[in-house]
């Protein structure tokens, strides 16, 4: 299953958790937004190396809605050119629902983390 090659904070041992502060995504956002209008989300690796043989290539953005069927929704895809563009992306998400935010950055030399970041719609579930 892929799960077993996405690192995160929780699952680090041995090795990994020298990596985890440059490598795991950070998300930026309020922890409650208002159901149907829009807010930022970004996220941030900065604390990475940018150069071509080592950097984070894209982040991959997906919201969990509670009570959806079918989950999740990929809802962005950001590419970064190594020495030229820096790790971070800010978005615009709207969301009707409560849910969670994942965010999957990939490290061409270290493979991918995830993070993610649980959002509550007022008046939602």
């Amino acid at each position: 299953m892929i799960e077993n090659f996405i690192y995160n904070k929780e699952k680090a041992e041995g090795e990994i958790i020298s990596k985890v502060e440059t490598h795991t995504p950070e998300i930026i956002c309020p922890n409650t937004v208002k159901a149907g209008e829009p807010f930022e989300v970004k996220i941030s690796i900065t604390k990475h190396p940018n150069k071509l043989e080592h950097s984070i290539r894209y982040v991959d953005i997906f919201f969990v809605e509670k009570g959806r069927a079918f989950n999740p929704v990929k809802v962005a895809k950001v590419k970064f050119t190594p020495e030229y563009a820096e790790a971070e992306a800010v978005i615009k998400l709207k969301i009707e629902k409560s849910g969670k935010i994942i965010a999957l950055a990939y490290c061409n030399k270290h493979g991918l983390w995830e993070s993610f970041k649980e959002i509550k719609v007022e008046g939602g579930e």
